[in-house]
């Protein structure tokens, strides 16, 4: 919802969006507090950064400059922690962007006065007609509430910081030999030929050994963990128990379809036919055969019939110009003009002259504009007015509950029973995976884990699951880890040796099969002597879906065959058995493609030059002498 610093300094839109940008959508949500003094508080200070002041007034107005896209995103009802997170995330935009201000002034980045006029004749909104206008820009910065002298001083900050950004991208570069090393790793070609040895082969059933049990289960103890764990008492609402217990009267829907009846306009459709005839290089000699055209239509010529021998619209030639139903923004000006100006069915009109050429037109039918009726959009505006309320109340409701949960006393089941909330327990909630019905519940683990996790009998939250859901928690009993004991795992464990076994078995069968071939047989006789089928080498690139991914990826792995093959057995893992694999050549593909590996290597370069922008960013922020006021939104 709020856009990455990155993207900001590197694009400016950030800047623009603050100062500039959809400034509709700025005095919607500042509204007549744009000019207002917010500066009240104990605190007269929204954060310093390195010694700087973030004033109230800077930050609070940043975040009415937000408010007004998440208010109408949540219906007005802003869930309180949401509205904290998203508040802590304007200000801190706030003190990366004063931080890199700071940076390359002491870095000694300048902007001239001559660059600094040219960003601000620049400004799409200080322009008529594509031409500078120091009214429209005076008018524009009166309107924002913003002085001359602030926003050059502003504009100056980001222009230095974009030669900061810029120079940093451009520390990637790509040499030619760097260009030429990809276009052949992308596109070589190794020839393989392999064998597999699936598991299953090798299976047996001979006994395993208590002492080869055991010395499995030491070896993997940390495979049978289990991980510190709470038992939970919870209490949940839902959005849709809320939905469910809304009470919406007739009077109610009335109300709202007339609010938004405008909603309910249906407007005319008209079904027409035409006949094409595109200008061409003699337009006039097209206007005649067009005025011919119409006079065969109107002396009583199937109209259907002449589209399919004169119209030079394909699409609808061979339905016999016939377009189907639109509304008035359905074709182009002149033609829908024309078609709705036409006074009954079956009136032919034209030649009527458009971008592409003269129309002959049909009125094939009319459908009547009309305002659905309330009883048909009763069910949808029910719905509606539903989902809106208990939005609403939903949010309302969280809000009481982050206060309720804080009063001395406060009992999970007291506060189940007065805002209806459904009980259940959990009796192994689980560090990392959670349970059922809550599952891994992401902000649950925080609460119950965390580094200011609840201690037993106290409650947490509410928390938001799933968009939708909100939950209560108290903490019964915690567990420490511990391991499962050895009779519960016991029949894992053997049959994990089993394929274990089998494994081995194949990488051994796989292994004596490469002696073979290192001695001088051919591929094909120890295929035949294991009673194993192998295909005829072929050439092979990176991502050929004719060969098992994991093969490709040993067949690239291996260093390249010069002058004799290269040999390998291999374990496939994941008890799949194993592979013996033949190299026996490498080249470039004959139609390899050096632009495609440039784009990739391109693609790869902008990627890494983001990270390096952004890795850039988070350690000047790292090493800031930062103070935030926790109030500065209050």
């Amino acid at each position: 919802m709020l856009q990455k610093l990155t993207d900001t300094i590197a694009t400016h839109k950030w800047f623009w969006y603050t100062i500039l940008g959809a400034l509709a959508l700025v005095f919607a949500a500042w509204g007549a507090y744009g000019i207002v003094n917010l500066n009240v508080g104990p605190s007269d200070y929204a954060a310093t950064v390195n010694g700087t002041t973030i004033t109230l007034q800077q930050a609070q107005n940043a975040w009415l400059r937000q408010q007004g896209q998440i208010d109408k995103a949540y219906g007005g009802n802003l869930p309180r922690t949401l509205r904290k997170r998203l508040q802590n995330e304007v200000l801190e935009e706030l003190i990366r962007e004063a931080l890199m201000s700071q940076r390359t002034e002491s870095l000694g980045y300048r902007v001239s006065r001559a660059d600094l006029i040219a960003a601000i004749r620049a400004v799409p909104a200080f322009q008529i007609d594509g031409h500078y206008s120091a009214e429209a820009a005076q008018d524009v910065l009166a309107n924002a509430g913003i002085s001359l002298p602030r926003f050059e001083t502003d504009l100056e900050s980001e222009l230095r910081q974009d030669q900061l950004v810029q120079g940093i991208r451009a520390s990637d570069f790509l040499t030619p030999l760097e260009i030429q090393r990809a276009d052949h790793l992308y596109n070589e070609q190794r020839e393989v030929q392999y064998l597999e040895f699936p598991a299953s082969r090798y299976a047996s059933r001979s006994p395993v050994t208590p002492e080869e049990i055991q010395a499995y289960y030491q070896a993997h103890r940390a495979e049978y963990l289990i991980p510190e764990s709470v038992d939970l008492r919870y209490a949940q609402l839902t959005l849709a128990q809320v939905r469910a217990s809304e009470k919406i009267s007739e009077a109610d829907l009335q109300a709202e379809y007339q609010k938004d009846i405008h909603q309910f306009v249906v407007p005319e459709r008209r079904e027409a036919s035409h006949i094409l005839i595109l200008f061409g290089k003699d337009p006039k000699a097209a206007l005649a055969k067009a005025e011919h055209i119409l006079e065969l239509a109107r002396s009583g010529a199937n109209f259907a019939a002449l589209a399919k021998q004169y119209s030079e619209d394909p699409g609808s030639a061979r339905n016999g110009g016939n377009l189907g139903w639109m509304g008035r923004s359905g074709f182009v000006k002149p033609f829908t003009q024309a078609l709705f100006a036409i006074p009954k069915v079956g009136d032919i009109v034209g030649p009527v002259k458009s971008p592409y050429g003269y129309h002959i037109i049909r009125l094939d039918g009319i459908q009547p504009g009309h305002t659905r009726a309330f009883a048909k959009v009763k069910a949808e505006l029910a719905a509606k007015l539903a989902r809106t309320r208990a939005t609403s109340r939903f949010g309302r409701i969280e809000d009481r509950l982050q206060d309720a949960i804080n009063e001395p006393g406060a009992s999970l089941r007291a506060l189940a029973k007065k805002y209806q909330l459904t009980t259940g327990e959990v009796p192994l909630f689980l560090r990392g995976s959670g349970a059922a019905p809550l599952g891994a519940a992401p902000a649950v683990q925080s609460l119950v884990f965390g580094s200011a996790a609840l201690s037993p009998g106290t409650i947490g939250g509410p928390v938001i699951l799933d968009n939708d859901r909100l939950v209560l928690v108290k903490v019964v009993a915690r567990h420490g880890p511990q391991v499962k004991p050895l009779a519960e795992v016991r029949a894992g464990i053997v049959a994990a040796i089993r394929a274990q076994r089998a494994e081995q078995a194949a990488l051994a069968a796989a292994d004596a099969a490469r002696q073979k071939l290192a001695a001088g047989q051919t591929f094909a006789s120890v295929a035949a002597a294991l009673h194993l089928k192998a295909a005829p080498a072929k050439f092979i690139g990176r991502d050929d879906p004719s060969v098992p991914p994991n093969i490709t990826r040993l067949a690239f792995a291996a260093p390249q065959p010069h002058g004799a093959p290269f040999f390998e057995a291999k374990s496939l893992g994941s008890n799949a058995g194993a592979v013996l694999l033949a190299v026996t050549a490498a080249r470039i593909a004959p139609h390899s493609n050096p632009l495609m590996a440039r784009t990739r290597l391109e693609e790869q370069l902008r990627a890494d030059a983001d990270g390096d922008v952004e890795a850039y960013i988070t350690q000047v922020r790292a090493t800031a002498k930062v103070r935030k006021n926790p109030n500065a939104f209050q």
